[in-house]
Parts: C-alpha cells; sequence; structure tokens
C-alpha cells in the first residue's frame, strides 16, 4: 500500500495517500451538500446525505491516519468527527424505522 502510484513535480501518491486524499474531499463535500440544500429548502438544513459523506470520508480519513501515516493528530482529529456522524446516521435510521418511513 505503499508502493508509489504517481509520482508529478514533488507530489508522490501511494495508495494510502489516494485513501486519504478522497476521503479529504469527500468530507469537504459535505458543506456544499449542506449549503445547497439550505439555498433550496431556504433555511438551513442538514441533508442525511451530508451525514453519508461525513462517515465515509471520516472513515477513509482516519484509515489514512491509523495505517498509511500512523499519525496521532490526525488519528484524534477524524475519530470524534466520525462518531458524531455516525451517531447521526443511527438515529436518523431509528427514527425512520419507528415511524414506518
Amino acid at each position: 500500500m505503499n508502493d508509489v502510484l504517481l509520482q508529478f513535480h514533488g507530489l508522490v501518491i501511494t495508495p494510502w495517500k489516494l485513501i486519504g486524499l478522497v476521503g479529504t474531499c469527500l468530507f469537504t463535500a459535505r458543506w456544499f451538500v449542506q449549503m445547497y440544500a439550505t439555498r433550496k429548502l431556504r433555511r438551513v438544513v442538514m441533508p442525511m446525505t451530508f451525514w453519508y459523506l461525513s462517515v465515509v470520508g471520516s472513515v477513509m480519513t482516519l484509515s489514512y491516519f491509523v495505517w498509511g501515516k500512523n499519525d496521532a493528530v490526525g488519528i484524534i482529529q477524524n475519530a470524534f468527527p466520525m462518531f458524531v456522524a455516525f451517531y447521526n446516521v443511527y438515529v436518523h435510521l431509528r427514527h425512520r424505522a419507528a415511524t414506518g418511513q
């Protein structure tokens, strides 16, 4: 997983770095989803897509920091948002099941 996939002007891309970069892009994309939903409904909302992107982005970025880079700061930085996102998805799914939606 540490084999070099691409080298371009000093930028080295390994499979772990690719996982970290994609995770970061997904985690960032959630804010654009939230902004779009807010603009569309003309009120502040947190669509479920926001939480799904949070979960996937956090898991990918956390994986990069745990196995790819072994960086305690990155692990701590990504672990808490991941648990919050998982909790919000869990609450949403539980509510849907209870209301029969």
